[in-house]
């Protein structure tokens, strides 16, 4: 490699075609299902005023930020999250919005952090929110949702579970432990952590708020703790045939503190109990950010940790490679057997793709062979070949090794009905 030569900036990722690929299946996938469910699509800036992001987190989210001073004396910072954007967004015209409004994104976000395995300082994020309504259905409505997206990219029940809890219980907790009600914040920090913190660790900060790792830990476990909160969703999510799919688990608690009620995690339990995608309650951000009182309630996604966890399951990728040879490949590909002919290999090529049907030829005289050789490679499921005996094409479905002879005006609807015979992959929705 030339040594003036630049490279993409630590944490930002190149897409590739491979790579762009399984984006796109996710982001199709993404978009499906929130259709499926009422959802409509917006989007809000890349670029914010970093005081919104202080407004939501505080000072300390200032570290995480890609933030400066712009061109016009303002302090910005490049979104790491959505929420507060959507949150302004809603607030500013609720008034004229129907409610619920159900609105979902997908969108880069950027964060300036350590990098690792299914997290990188730019990545792109699956937004899902319901505002307006503050029944516990529209939770259960984002629970089943988030359950859809799994199942929908090929995951199944021992694949993954949905860890389900109320921060609202915990105070019940702490009451009868003596601890102030002040210290709530400061213990769920200590909670949402206890998974990846040292157990010495948690337990000396569970000690200096009054309290004891045994004690939480007994809690959690169900002793003690009050899970009425929870019943009106769990009795929702059976009835739509979703129990196997969620576990209670009062050591969710998400760490992010404008949480106000039900929260949930989906965790990897084939590949090592990983949190891919998350959510909750959050009742009172509009209000924070935007001056208006809208209860709502989302979950979110991002595309590196779920492209992984794709990667690995072997039935997952599998669907994915399926669709890839629909999606990802050509279906026909024009052969020029006599130069003469190329204005009408031209015109056959434009009937086909206007037709929807992707097809390419070579922009140079070739041999017949190597454009077969070429046909093959890129995956092309049909080769027309045009030369001397023109209007006759001859067509050849690659895949079954068969061949006949059409008339050239008839090709794209040969090749149609070729497309949708046996022998290549349903397209997956």
């Amino acid at each position: 490699m030339s040594s003036n030569s630049l490279q993409a900036l630590p944490g930002f990722r190149e897409f590739y075609p491979d790579a762009c690929a399984l984006r796109n299946y996710l982001f199709m996938h993404w978009r499906d299902v929130a259709r499926t469910y009422g959802f409509l699509e917006y989007e809000g800036p890349v670029l914010e005023p970093t005081e919104l992001y202080r407004r939501k987190s505080g000072d300390e989210i200032v570290k995480q930020l890609f933030h400066f001073t712009d061109a016009g004396g303002r302090e910005v910072a490049l979104r790491p999250e959505t929420t507060p954007s959507l949150a302004r967004m809603a607030a500013a015209k609720h008034k004229e919005l129907r409610k619920p409004i159900k609105w979902f994104q997908i969108g880069s976000c950027f964060r300036y952090e350590r990098q690792q395995k299914g997290r990188g300082r730019e990545f792109y994020q699956y937004n899902c929110d319901i505002l307006g309504e503050p029944s516990g259905a529209a939770d259960a409505d984002l629970i089943a949702m988030s359950i859809d997206v799994m199942r929908s990219l090929g995951f199944r029940a021992g694949d993954f579970v949905v860890r389900l809890s109320d921060r609202n219980i915990w105070p019940d907790f702490l009451e009868k432990a003596g601890v102030a009600a002040d210290a709530l914040p400061a213990f769920l920090q200590i909670i949402d952590k206890m998974e990846r913190e040292k157990p010495a660790v948690t337990a000396a900060g569970l000690e200096a708020l009054g309290t004891t790792r045994e004690a939480v830990d007994a809690f959690i476990a169900g002793q003690g703790a009050d899970w009425a909160p929870l019943q009106a969703l769990l009795e929702n999510l059976a009835a739509r045939g979703l129990s196997e799919f969620v576990r209670v688990d009062l050591g969710i608690v998400r760490g992010l503190a404008y949480y106000t009620g039900p929260v949930f995690e989906i965790f990897d339990i084939s590949q090592g109990m990983r949190a891919v995608a998350g959510g909750g309650r959050y009742d009172q951000l509009c209000q924070l950010i935007g001056g208006s009182d809208l209860p709502a309630c989302g979950f979110a996604m991002g595309d590196m940790v779920i492209g992984d966890f794709v990667k690995e399951t072997p039935h997952a990728w599998q669907q994915y490679q399926d669709w890839l040879s629909r999606y990802g490949k050509l279906e026909a590909y024009v052969i020029i057997a006599d130069e003469t002919r190329r204005p009408q290999a031209l015109a056959m090529v434009q009937d086909l793709r206007s037709a929807g049907i992707a097809a390419d030829y070579s922009y140079l005289p070739a041999k017949v062979g190597k454009q077969i050789q070429l046909a093959e490679q890129l995956g092309a499921r049909a080769a027309l070949t045009i030369g001397s005996e023109y209007p006759d094409v001859r067509l050849n479905d690659l895949t079954a090794r068969s061949e006949e002879v059409i008339d050239a005006a008839a090709a794209a609807t040969a090749v149609g009905i070729l497309l949708t015979s046996p022998g290549i992959p349903p397209l997956l929705a």
